[in-house]
């Protein structure tokens, strides 16, 4: 199948799971920190760890995964300009804690979910 075709499926799923995931959480927690934000960049590091590991690391998974995974839903799914977007504005609004709390629990949380992703693929026969 076309590589294109395979990312933009993914990509689709991604973009879709990201609005209900982001919305699901906002909902619940509110808006003092950007919990949907956080929690989908974590997931997306878990993910990529993941399949990354499959791919990459045991060559368990036919190549199609990259695709469709790993460039499309991921690509899709996870988060970064939204990160950074919430992360100025919490600084422009004087919540300095806040800014600095979401930048190193999503730098220190993201790693461990990126290892914790590579450990469970290992789990995988």
């Amino acid at each position: 199948m076309n590589k294109y075709l395979l990312v933009g499926m993914g990509g689709f799923v991604g973009a879709i799971a990201r609005y209900g995931v982001g919305t699901f959480v906002t909902q619940r927690m509110g808006l003092r920190f950007p919990y949907g934000t956080f929690l989908i960049n974590v997931t997306g590091c878990f993910l990529i760890g993941f399949f990354m590991h499959l791919l990459a690391e045991r060559g368990v998974l036919d190549l199609h995964w990259l695709y469709i995974v790993v460039i499309g839903f991921i690509g899709a799914y996870t988060t970064f300009s939204t990160f950074e977007y919430e992360t100025m504005r919490a600084l422009q609004d004087g919540q300095i804690g806040v800014g600095l709390l979401y930048v190193g629990s999503s730098v220190l949380v993201g790693f461990f979910m990126v290892w914790l992703g590579a450990l469970a693929a290992d789990l995988v026969p």
